[in-house]
């Protein structure tokens, strides 16, 4: 996913009301950024850091600034849970993802029930295949892990997808962890050990796993490969 300008950098000043985030700019202006992003940011928030974001013309949006990433040492980081789904689309549609070469249709924002919907549906000649896509963000010696706060929805989408392997339909959990810096993927239990319960328990059940890692810069987001998992 490349991005249509080259991001903006600046300086982490705080980030707070969640979805809100002050950036010190090159020139030594301070702007105000929305902060896409409703996760604890664990790693990701402290003063000082280096940041990247972007800057949109609409004239409706109350703020133009987006925080799109943030670097610690050299990785960049993104940040931005909007993406994960369209990196995901995109390599599809590209066809970097062997594990779903083999169906040819991609639907979005697939409508489950009355209040549940799933990212997409794949779809081949002899079946289809429901996918729910993440976004990870947070390493910890090595570990890429989810989530980094509490999350009853998360749950909430295991759930619907273990519903669905009883139905008889295929069912993959995506992660997207937008660093570059990570071994190995495993459920951060001591935040919530629930979701942690739940993702062992899809998997006996036959939902499957899909962890892809990608680097992330100012200029482009892109899957570079699959981190194995560890429950």
């Amino acid at each position: 996913m490349n991005f249509s300008t080259l991001l903006q950098q600046g300086e982490l000043i705080k980030r707070y009301k969640r979805f809100l985030i002050d950036i010190k700019c090159a020139d030594g202006s301070v702007i105000t950024a929305h902060c896409p992003n409703s996760g604890s940011m664990m790693g990701l928030k402290e003063p000082g850091l280096q940041v990247a974001y972007s800057v949109s013309d609409n004239p409706n949006r109350k703020l133009p600034y987006t925080l799109e990433m943030v670097q610690i040492g050299k990785t960049w980081v993104g940040v931005n849970t909007q993406w994960p789904n369209k990196i995901f689309q995109q390599a599809f549609i590209n066809q970097q993802l062997d594990e779903f070469k083999d169906y040819s249709e991609c639907k979005s924002e697939v409508k489950i029930s009355k209040k549940t919907r799933l990212d997409f549906l794949l779809s081949s000649e002899t079946e289809q295949r429901y996918v729910e896509v993440k976004n990870v963000t947070l390493q910890r010696d090595g570990y890429a892990e989810f989530p980094d706060a509490v999350t009853t929805r998360g749950a909430k989408h295991i759930n619907t997808l273990m519903e669905l392997v009883d139905e008889g339909f295929k069912a993959s959990l995506v992660f997207i962890v937008q660093r570059d810096d990570c071994k190995i993927f495993s459920p951060a239990a001591d935040i919530d050990p629930a979701y942690a319960g739940f993702l062992r328990k899809a998997v006996e059940k036959g939902v499957e796993l899909q962890v892809y890692y990608c680097t992330v810069s100012p200029s482009k987001i892109e899957i570079m490969g699959q981190l194995p998992v560890e429950l």
